[in-house]
């Protein structure tokens, strides 16, 4: 009977043991202060470093507002932004033993090639502040990466597209008259319809796929629209738009929105889709993506950065300031900021279905231009 009564008492001690260790308020602290070290570790290494490198796609998401906000609050680090296609240079530089760039930052297609070529640290690594790591204050409670280990690559912009990627002279067109994209094929348009060369880099890629990838869509409606409608090709953004708003073209796909706007605000007869149709929306990411480059020379600095980037400030700013300079996509996916500055157009809603087109599995290109070839050239027979 004793020995019952010791081994009673001793798991009674055991589990109040357990409680008190897992809940010690020491122990708390010592997490807390594991962070705070890290940082504070950080930080002085960065300064030490006194640069920072960061590739960025022309008319990306990096703005110099951006990188002068966090070189004031960090002036001991210059930081230097390179415009370019990121993904050629840092391999170009690469090729020839040089290792120049510390963070790049781009379309989807930016940090998936350089994951792809095994050119990236994994940023999942790099994060640090506790409102950064915390999941729950992103859109659907996680981190949105593009790599298929989900640490590489990673989406802080989230735009929902409606129909944002296509355009219309509104002296010729009522947007109401439109209720599927299948009504973008019917007989009356042919001949009537520009595009942006999308078989090459730029605005446009990620709304192609997301035809693509739309079960309700699909290789058919590309082979139609290329196929059957006679669409004229541009690569000249700004031709693009002024054929729209000249009425040489009723309807145009990709041209860049923030064009369109600009011409709008002129008072141009141009204007965006921007209702739900009835295949659904999607979210993209313009150029919303970063990536850490490995091999960098200023591996602290760019690890400050992404912190700070990746922050309530810093997608605050982001938010704000892609929103007032209409470039595009601005719609950050970080949750606990207010999105009253973002275009009604691009923001998602309760209920619906978003096709997210920046993820591994849709990020290729070759599947859909290999479909949109196939329709040029079965509609020159």
């Amino acid at each position: 009977m004793k020995i019952k009564k010791n081994i009673a008492a001793w798991c009674l001690f055991s589990a109040f043991f357990f409680v008190f260790s897992a809940w010690n308020p020491l122990k708390a602290a010592e997490v807390k202060q594991g962070w705070q070290a890290e940082w504070a570790k950080t930080v002085e290494a960065a300064k030490k470093e006194g640069r920072l490198m960061i590739y960025v796609f022309p008319g990306g998401s990096m703005r110099p507002i951006e990188a002068g906000v966090f070189q004031k609050k960090f002036p001991e680090i210059k930081v230097v932004a390179v415009a370019g296609n990121p993904v050629p240079r840092i391999l170009a530089e690469r090729r020839a033993e040089k290792y120049l760039a510390d963070i790049a930052i781009g379309g989807g297609a930016t940090p998936w090639e350089l994951y792809l070529a095994k050119a990236l640290d994994p940023i999942k690594d790099a994060l640090i502040l506790p409102e950064v790591t915390d999941e729950s204050k992103w859109w659907q409670g996680k981190h949105h990466y593009i790599d298929t280990e989900r640490k590489y690559a990673f989406k802080f912009i989230g735009a929902a597209d409606y129909g944002n990627s296509i355009h219309y002279n509104s002296n010729l067109i009522q947007p109401n008259e439109f209720k599927s994209f299948w009504e973008f094929v019917h007989p009356r348009w042919k001949g009537k319809i520009e595009a942006r060369d999308v078989r090459i880099p730029g605005v446009g890629s990620s709304n192609i796929r997301r035809f693509y990838h739309n079960p309700a869509l699909g290789p058919k409606f590309i082979k139609r629209l290329f196929g059957e409608m006679d669409i004229t090709f541009f690569r000249d953004t700004r031709q693009g738009t002024d054929w729209l708003a000249t009425g040489k073209f009723a309807l145009c796909f990709f041209c860049p929105s923030r064009d369109i706007d600009k011409a709008r605000s002129q008072g141009l007869p141009v204007a965006s889709f921007r209702g739900l149709l009835k295949e659904g929306a999607s979210i993209t990411s313009s150029s919303g993506n970063i990536g850490l480059v490995s091999r960098a020379p200023h591996p602290n600095a760019a690890k400050l950065y992404v912190n700070w980037l990746l922050s309530r400030e810093g997608q605050l700013l982001v938010q704000k300031e892609y929103s007032e300079a209409e470039a595009g996509s601005s719609n950050s996916l970080r949750m606990d900021i207010p999105k009253d500055m973002v275009p009604a157009e691009q923001r998602p809603v309760e209920g619906v279905s978003y096709l997210d087109v920046d993820t591994w599995e849709r990020m290729s290109m070759e599947p859909v231009v290999r479909v949109l070839n196939e329709a040029l050239a079965e509609s020159k027979k």
